[in-house]
């Protein structure tokens, strides 16, 4: 059996799908925009109704959605006709979910939920069904093979209602004005709360801890001044404090390949000019992007008068988790 070939039947199938989607979407998606971005806007929150896999799939769909500013909860079908039901308020949008449009569970809640003031945005592969039928907005999901080789498992309709469920979320996060700052707010733990929330001033080596040299500096004073603070590099400044370049470990063992003799050599000959920067009260997410656009591994600090007031060494950020 070739199991990398049925692979890539299966992402072949599901890919197929998704590009079925996309050529679909149409005005019903932006109504569906407003409906939430209104109800949100307005204090509601949006409903999140799903049986079996598309339980699962709705579940993803409103984590996704409050962690991107759109306040949403699952309503377990199960449970909602016993008290649950309370969850639902006036001015909330319903996001339900169903391939078939005809979920038993699901249906059984519709009349209940008719006497809120609360608007229904299906996810549902039949415009025929019941559930489409009874929704303010339908968004269209379906699909004409699952990559099931039986045809049975939901694979297809599943990766389709969540790729589209993204798709909301991700548009909502736009037209709402939701910034990275907010996005920090709500994950406060971890890579991204500590990458989003601190400031560079806060991750940098400080001043007392850089190798500071002047241009007439030779190549070995340089790397004494770099061991003596256990630095990887070497910022070069001017008489009046101004960065005018960085010297690096790694550019001291290239020159050496081809100069054994640069030790006697000034800085100002061998140093990189101009070289990459970051302001101190920048969020440390730009550290992050920066290092990874210009592949390097230090990073000088400024100030307000362009004067280096620390360094960034790609290490720390090991260190403090960031990396």
């Amino acid at each position: 059996m070739d199991y990398l070939e049925k692979a890539a039947r299966v992402l072949d199938i599901e890919i197929f799908e998704l590009k079925r989607l996309r050529d679909r979407l149409g005005e019903n998606f932006a109504r569906a925009v407003e409906l939430i971005k209104e109800a949100v806007d307005a204090r509601g929150k949006v409903v999140v109704l799903g049986v079996g896999k598309s339980g699962h799939i709705g579940a993803k769909i409103a984590a996704t959605l409050t962690s991107t500013g759109s306040p949403a909860l699952v309503l377990d079908s199960s449970n909602a006709l016993h008290g649950d039901l309370g969850m639902v308020a006036d001015g909330d949008v319903v996001l339900a979910l169903s391939a078939s449009g005809e979920t038993e569970e699901l249906l059984r809640i519709l009349p209940a939920i008719a006497r809120f003031q609360a608007r229904i945005i299906a996810f549902c592969g039949d415009p025929k069904s019941t559930l489409a039928q009874n929704a303010h907005v339908l968004l269209d999901v379906n699909v004409e093979q699952e990559a099931c080789p039986l045809n049975l498992a939901p694979t297809s309709s599943t990766t389709v209602m969540l790729a589209l469920g993204d798709a909301l979320a991700m548009v909502l996060l736009e037209a709402r004005g939701f910034n990275k700052e907010d996005f920090a707010k709500f994950h406060p733990a971890g890579l991204i709360g500590r990458s989003l929330l601190m400031r560079v001033h806060q991750i940098m080596r400080p001043r007392q801890s850089m190798a500071i040299v002047s241009t007439d500096t030779t190549i070995r004073d340089v790397l004494k001044a770099m061991t003596s603070v256990r630095a990887g590099a070497a910022v070069v400044v001017g008489e009046d404090r101004e960065l005018l370049g960085i010297f690096t470990h790694g550019d001291f063992a290239r020159r050496f390949q081809a100069d054994s003799k640069i030790g006697e050599r000034l800085v100002a000959d061998l140093m990189t000019f101009n070289p990459v920067t970051v302001h101190k009260d920048k969020l440390a997410v730009e550290v992050l992007n920066l290092l990874e656009r210009h592949r390097i591994d230090d990073l000088v600090v400024i100030d307000d008068e362009s004067v280096p007031v620390g360094i960034i060494d790609s290490q720390d950020l090991t260190r403090l988790k960031l990396l």
